[in-house]
C-alpha cells in the first residue's frame, strides 16, 4: 500500500488532560461527540464495540487506556477495509490539545477527503464545547 495522505487536525481544550484523557479513555463517551459513531452504540467485549454509523454497522476497536494519551481506535465495516484513526491527548499548558490523524483512503476524492476534514473539526469542536461546559 502507498504512503496515504494525511491531515492532522487538532483543538485546544481548556481543561486539564487528566480530565480530557479520562473523559475520552472511556469508549462509551465517545458517542456524545463523534457524530459519526452514530445513534446506536454499545459494549461488545474488551476495547470492542459495535457503533450504527451514517455508512452502515461497524465494530469500532479501541486503544486500552494508557499513561502516554493515545487513543487510537479502527472503524471496521462489516464488509470493507478497516480504517483506523490515530487520536492522541497533550499536555498544553494548563489546558490539552486533542489531535486526530485523518488519512486518506485511496478510493476518496479530493471533496471526500476535505467533507472528511470539515466532519472531524466539528467532533472536535462538539468534545471542547461539552468539556468546557
Amino acid at each position: 500500500m502507498p504512503v496515504l495522505p494525511t491531515r492532522h487536525i487538532s483543538i485546544a481544550i481548556d481543561r486539564p488532560i487528566e480530565d480530557v484523557y479520562g473523559f475520552l479513555a472511556d469508549p462509551m463517551n465517545f458517542p456524545k461527540w463523534a457524530e459519526g459513531l452514530g445513534d446506536e452504540f454499545g459494549h461488545v467485549e474488551g476495547m470492542t464495540y459495535r457503533a450504527r454509523t451514517p455508512m452502515g454497522p461497524m465494530r469500532v476497536l479501541f486503544s486500552e487506556p494508557n499513561r502516554y494519551g493515545v487513543l487510537d481506535h479502527a472503524v471496521i465495516p462489516d464488509s470493507g477495509t478497516p480504517m483506523h484513526n490515530p487520536m492522541r491527548a497533550l499536555a498544553n499548558g494548563s489546558g490539552s490539545e486533542v489531535v486526530f490523524t485523518l488519512f486518506r483512503r485511496p478510493e476518496m476524492s479530493d471533496d471526500d477527503f476535505a467533507r472528511d476534514a470539515e466532519w472531524v473539526a466539528a467532533d472536535l469542536a462538539r468534545l471542547k464545547a461539552l468539556l468546557e461546559a
